[in-house]
């Protein structure tokens, strides 16, 4: 199948839609902070909306026009509620883990963009599959807490935690490295225009997901 011309994924087209999709990411953020204290039911709302938007997304990607700017509004609710029941009993974190969040991502686009880590078959190998336990653990975890069972390295703020939350930091941390090199290859091999709004799509999971992680890490260091 030929790909049109004036279709195709570029650097323009992929800042674009990664603006579009932030933007609205802040605007369920901001709805999500205002309404922390009274969101039970938005909260669970909107978190079964981001699962359903995500499987959808992952199954059906040319949908993502549509699936990535309704994913994004509803991950904000999720992120601006529970980033402003941290605020409330963290002063400063909020800040501290967004500047963290960008410093990261300043460092890691650093080291790709002069190949000082180049993702190769195995890296990203590697980064997949860390990524698939990271995901399995706290599934297991969510699983035995639903049980009265708790896993007690997770949130008790000792070593063990912090070194977790560090390791899990530094997976997401990876992941950008993935995203980066897919909006590189489908640029250079003229990928159609859909995959401009897959890519931002991934960048904003990865980045959205580095921030909550950093933020765990802050908590589990003041604590």
């Amino acid at each position: 199948m030929v790909t049109d011309p004036g279709d195709r994924m570029t650097m323009s087209s992929v800042l674009q839609q990664s603006g579009v999709l932030f933007m609205l990411l802040l605007v369920g953020a901001g709805f999500g902070w205002m309404n922390a204290d009274a969101i039970g039911p938005i909260f669970w709302g909107a978190l079964i909306a981001v699962i359903a938007l995500l499987i959808v997304t992952m199954v059906r990607p040319q949908l993502v026009r549509v699936t990535a700017p309704l994913y994004a509004l509803a991950e904000g609710v999720l992120v601006g509620a529970i980033s402003k029941i941290y605020a409330d009993f963290y002063d400063g974190i909020i800040l501290q883990a967004i500047m963290a969040t960008f410093a990261v991502f300043v460092a890691m686009l650093f080291l790709y963009a002069n190949r000082i880590i180049e993702v190769t078959q195995r890296l990203r190998s590697t980064i997949i599959l860390a990524t698939a336990g990271v995901f399995l653990f706290y599934q297991t975890s969510l699983i035995l807490s639903l049980f009265g069972v708790d896993i007690p390295f997770i949130w008790d703020g000792g070593p063990l935690s912090i070194l977790l939350s560090v390791v899990i930091v530094g997976i997401a941390a990876f992941n950008l490295l993935l995203d980066f090199d897919t909006i590189e290859r489908g640029i250079n091999n003229g990928a159609p225009g859909w995959m401009s709004w897959f890519a931002s799509f991934g960048l904003m999971v990865t980045i959205v997901w580095l921030y909550l992680e950093i933020l765990r890490l802050l908590v589990l260091t003041r604590d």
